[in-house]
């Protein structure tokens, strides 16, 4: 039976409600975290993670590698004219599936002491500075602290009229797993009109396939496999890819509506994290990482708040909203510029033509969508 009082109740199982749900319970509040989805689960996600967030996940207890990640260092780029370049990554990073990743973060939340409830949030009140949360199972619960970690769109951005959500996103998301013969240690971005294609290894030598397109280009073919023949395999490194391996899913998965609109950090003293909090265009490659990232900048506030160390929660939060943009702000103008730039069908291979001519830039502009290793305090 779970009790209905908490220090912090986090709303979404994702990769940065499940790192603040470690961090919090290591250090002993109580915590509950209400994931609608039953682990472990498949989700639309390029699987690639920078290694600026290892320190980080080794201070949880988590350490990829042990459960089949792989080491990645190489970078290809192509566009969809197929011209293409390649750089070593500054920093590397690893290669992990979210099936895989969430699933043993989850249960290393539960060696810690993280209560986890299947279900789903349907409001949330703040009165008298303690949050009431209500769930689809008509179960009730208070917490000082909240934390929103719900993903790309839910109901709950409906619920608290965020202005995000009010806009059109015309943007759909693809993914599969294959087996097949792929770099275990290079991560490639294709591009195609309209659109670009993520490929890296994962644990057991699955090959993670995730493109991004406009939903209105995708819309003009019958299906998935149409819209592949007529468009993605136009880029040749795709086409090799999907035509040399074998599916592992039965069907891809796939997710519209994904939205790069500005959001806020905090919405109704909820103090959002990942992709809820802002999301960094796919092809920059880097959104798990900044999931990761801005679940740390969340729980050490919310730690020195509940340690009184930070007197109000006006300070938690304006605290909060002040790091976060510090540390994603540039980043996310740069993965929206970069993104912008790809998009011109014209532009990108004068642009790549021009990273040939002068190499040194392409690690500069991967700096410019990444961070410096993590600092654990």
């Amino acid at each position: 039976m779970i009790k209905q009082d908490f220090d912090v109740v986090i709303i979404g199982g994702g990769l940065a409600g499940l790192t603040s749900a470690i961090h919090l319970s290591k250090t002993n509040f109580s915590v509950l975290l209400i994931e609608k989805n039953t682990y472990p689960k498949h989700k639309v996600c390029g699987e690639y993670v920078s290694n600026e967030v290892l320190s980080y996940l080794n201070y949880l207890g988590f350490n990829p590698f042990e459960f089949g990640a792989k080491q990645i260092s190489k970078f290809e780029l192509t566009t969809h004219n197929n011209k293409t370049i390649t750089a070593s990554l500054p920093l590397g990073g690893f290669g992990m599936s979210r099936y895989q990743m969430d699933y043993q973060l989850y249960k290393r939340a539960l060696e810690t002491g993280v209560e986890v409830l299947q279900d789903a949030v349907t409001d949330v009140n703040f009165t008298s500075n303690n949050f009431q949360i209500e769930t689809k199972s008509s179960k009730s619960f208070q917490a000082k602290i909240v934390i929103g970690a719900f993903g790309k769109r839910s109901n709950l951005d409906v619920k608290f009229n965020r202005k995000f959500i009010t806009k059109t996103s015309p943007y759909l998301g693809v993914k599969i797993h294959v087996s097949g013969n792929f770099p275990e240690d290079k991560v490639a971005l294709h591009n195609f009109k309209g659109g670009y294609c993520g490929v890296s290894k994962v644990e057991n030598d699955h090959i993670n396939l995730c493109y991004i397109t406009d939903f209105k280009a995708f819309k003009k073919y019958k299906d998935i496999n149409a819209f592949q023949n007529e468009v993605v395999f136009k880029n040749s490194a795709l086409k090799d890819v999907f035509k040399s391996s074998k599916p592992e899913f039965e069907i891809p998965l796939t997710i519209s509506q994904i939205s790069f609109e500005t959001k806020s950090p905090i919405e109704k003293h909820i103090i959002m994290c990942g992709d809820t909090a802002g999301m960094i265009h796919p092809l920059c490659g880097n959104g798990m990482g900044m999931a990761i990232r801005s679940s740390q900048l969340a729980s050490q506030l919310i730690i020195d708040y509940l340690q009184e160390k930070i007197k109000t929660r006006s300070d938690l939060e304006n605290q909060y909203t002040k790091q976060w943009y510090k540390t994603f702000k540039w980043r996310l103008r740069a993965g929206h510029t970069i993104a912008y730039l790809f998009r011109q069908n014209w532009l990108a291979p004068i642009l790549l033509s021009g990273l040939r001519w002068f190499p040194f830039l392409l690690p500069k502009i991967i700096k410019m969508t990444h961070g410096k290793p993590m600092i654990i305090k």
